[in-house]
């Protein structure tokens, strides 16, 4: 028997002090019976039965043909993971995306005028894309959410970048809009 402490207590810890034994000892009970729980988390906040989302083209009222696809092509890559679902084919699909490409313009937003007599220069320009989308349960029959004015910019510097960097930033932005929209309701 050591002299030093009673027969009925232990000796303390070295380097320990009382409460921070007390803390780690909660902490370690607290995970302990935390680690029993199963939680799970799926990405975006999608009902359960939504699983496969299909993305048709978008019609088009535009003159510009090409936006169709980069949209399409787009929103496959991007909407689904953003909602936390697979991408599905529409014959199969739980929910479905479509819409139509309402407008599409570039516009000189920021320009000077022009040096001794001449006409302005454009120093940036915008594209600006406007969209109506409907988003539909198709487990449920039922539309989930609809946008009859999503609408986006993209800006470019005249001088140094192309009008296909501020289309992309537009469909970019256009994206993110379908995705906190759809996530809106839940």
């Amino acid at each position: 028997m050591n002299p030093q402490f009673p027969s009925s207590s232990k000796p303390p810890t070295p380097g320990i002090p009382a409460l921070q034994r007390v803390v780690l000892r909660a902490a370690l009970l607290s995970m302990l019976l935390l680690s029993g729980c199963n939680y799970s988390f799926r990405g975006g906040s999608f009902p359960d039965h939504i699983r496969s989302l299909a993305i048709l083209p978008f019609e088009n009222e535009t003159g510009l043909f090409e936006i169709t696809q980069e949209i399409h092509q787009f929103l496959l890559r991007e909407v689904p993971r953003g909602l936390g679902v697979n991408q599905g084919a529409e014959e199969n699909a739980d929910a479905i995306l479509r819409g139509t490409i309402s407008r599409y313009d570039l516009r000189a937003p920021n320009f000077r005028a022009g040096q001794r007599g001449g006409g302005p220069e454009v120093l940036q320009r915008q594209v600006s894309i406007s969209l109506q989308v409907e988003l539909i349960d198709v487990v449920n029959n039922e539309v989930l959410w609809e946008n009859g004015g999503l609408s986006a910019q993209g800006q470019f510097l005249e001088a140094s970048e192309t009008e296909d960097v501020a289309r992309e930033e537009a469909i970019e932005r256009l994206a993110q809009l379908i995705i906190d929209g759809a996530q809106s309701t839940w």
